[in-house]
């Protein structure tokens, strides 16, 4: 972190040495047919680059023999235990700049061409050989009439190529070019949120403004006759003005909108109900549950609760862990367990009989 977070890459080798396949290429095809799972489909032919969004059945595949040719899948750790599980070994950074896992499956030759991403990418080689080119990019124009953002003049300062195990990390904006060599070639990327602050703002400022209440009308009595109907009165732009500042000084109210906004659940995502009734048992988040906490609130799936004292740490212990022994919900406070009980029934977290390792 102190060395290479943001600043350069590293190459890890044998990262993680036994690291097996989470899916099977056919698992990985079938996936790729769900509504649910974001799905991608790249296409490098001698005419050009295509592209098709998911769902993509088994018949719009081309054979894997077929050279230079990608699916990618996003979002595996919101459908897939193991998925969420190898994700959690990148929590080493705050989960408010954690993202997702996105497998790449590739024939030989395939890739997505020379780009750069605004984000951190861990790159995990799992099956098969890629060859990666990287560089610091100046010149960010991009190939016209294409409907992949390829960089037009790509300067590759460092080539590696890695093999299952190896693990390639890279910062915002180093520009790469991954080639599958062989074929069978399988990547995980595991990725990393970067809130864009014109968009970050927008959403704190809607929920914000939907709990804020001002009933203070704008008044004139001074205002003359005039000649510039049309002309807008000044006072009125200091009375917008200072209505927004008076919004943004509401930081109670500001820090509860960050921790909602970080929270909100990812779009295609929805809770399925428990199979059996509430009962005092060790708990864990259910993988697609988002939660975290400020020193007064607890936020989870967008929505916030205030806590302190016993019930603070308890659902701190929760949010960090991602599970609660029996013992911790036995010892629970009964405002605490209704909240747990709520989140239960809800899909939110779900009973498990052993600790997690």
């Amino acid at each position: 972190m102190r060395r290479h977070w943001q600043k350069k890459p590293l190459l890890i080798r044998s990262a993680l040495p036994d690291f097996a396949p989470l899916l099977s290429r056919q698992q990985l095809f079938a996936l790729a047919a769900e509504e649910a799972v974001e799905s991608r489909l790249i296409v490098h032919q001698p005419q050009g680059w295509s592209l098709q969004h998911g769902p993509l059945a088994q018949r719009d595949l081309p054979a894997p023999e077929q050279p230079r040719w990608t699916l990618l899948l996003q979002g595996l750790d919101l459908h897939l235990d193991a998925a969420h599980e190898l994700l959690q070994r990148f929590r080493f950074v705050p989960d408010a700049r954690l993202d997702d896992l996105m497998i790449s499956w590739a024939s030989d030759g395939g890739g997505v061409g020379p780009h750069f991403d605004s984000y951190d990418v861990f790159l995990l080689q799992v099956n098969g050989q890629r060859r990666w080119r990287i560089g610091r990019q100046k010149d960010l124009s991009l190939e016209p009439d294409v409907p992949l953002k390829i960089l037009s003049h790509f300067v590759p300062e460092q080539e590696h190529v890695l093999s299952p195990g190896d693990m390639l990390y890279l910062p915002p904006r180093w520009a790469h070019d991954g080639v599958a060599v062989g074929g069978d070639c399988m990547t995980y990327s595991i990725g990393f949120r970067v809130p864009q602050r014109a968009g970050l703002a927008a959403e704190l400022l809607q929920r914000m403004a939907d709990d804020y209440s001002d009933a203070t009308l704008y008044r004139d009595p001074d205002q003359p006759a005039t000649a510039t109907p049309a002309a807008m009165p000044a006072a009125l732009q200091a009375f917008a003005t200072q209505a927004l500042q008076r919004l943004l000084a509401e930081r109670e109210s500001l820090a509860c909108a960050l921790g909602e906004v970080m929270t909100e659940p990812k779009p295609r995502v929805w809770f399925d109900e428990p199979s059996s009734p509430w009962q005092i048992a060790g708990l864990r988040l259910d993988r697609r549950s988002r939660m975290m906490y400020d020193r007064r609130r607890i936020f989870i799936n967008g929505e916030s609760f205030l806590a302190r004292g016993a019930d603070a740490r308890l659902m701190h212990c929760l949010a960090d862990q991602r599970w609660l022994p029996v013992e911790q919900v036995r010892r629970s406070s009964s405002a605490a367990r209704t909240l747990l009980q709520d989140w239960f029934e809800a899909g939110w977290l779900h009973r498990t009989e052993a600790n997690p390792s």
